[in-house]
């Protein structure tokens, strides 16, 4: 198998990866978002219900968000080897070939930090409107209206 071959399916599986994963992330975040805005408080009547329902799948988006930095760093150091493997087996040392297999490396840390930075900002947003809603039914059950 030459070395170009296996750069590809190194850059490709790991961008691959990361890319499922904020397929993954995305399609939660919305499902949270759309049940957090057409939630009915009233049907719940006891904290821990309503608590377990706004909770779900926070877990999942959350592990998204935290691990797809170490994909992309995964996806790197898989990178930098083959790129020193390639350049050991051919023998030869040319700074050129060596820039090149290192900053293509690198764009799986970058791939792995993008999806990250939006996923974890939206987890904050979907925990922090969990927590209104909370206080919104704690509220209305003080009053009477459940």
């Amino acid at each position: 198998m030459k070395s170009d071959t296996i750069t590809d399916l190194v850059d490709y599986g790991f961008i691959g990866v990361l890319l499922l994963m904020s397929v993954i992330a995305l399609w939660l975040i919305l499902e949270r978002y759309f049940y957090y805005r057409h939630v009915d408080l009233r049907s719940f009547k006891e904290k821990e219900e309503l608590e377990i329902a706004l909770g779900e799948n926070l877990t999942m988006i959350a592990s998204i968000g935290a691990n797809a930095p170490f994909i992309g760093l995964l996806g790197t150091v898989v990178g930098i080897m083959v790129t020193f493997v390639t350049i050991g087996q051919s023998g030869l040392v040319e700074t050129k070939e060596i820039m090149v297999g290192l900053a293509l490396a690198l764009k799986t840390t970058a791939g792995g930090i993008l999806v990250a930075i939006p996923v974890v900002w939206l987890y904050n947003m979907l925990g922090r409107k969990a927590e209104i809603l909370v206080a919104q039914w704690e509220m209305m059950k003080r009053r009477g209206e459940i």
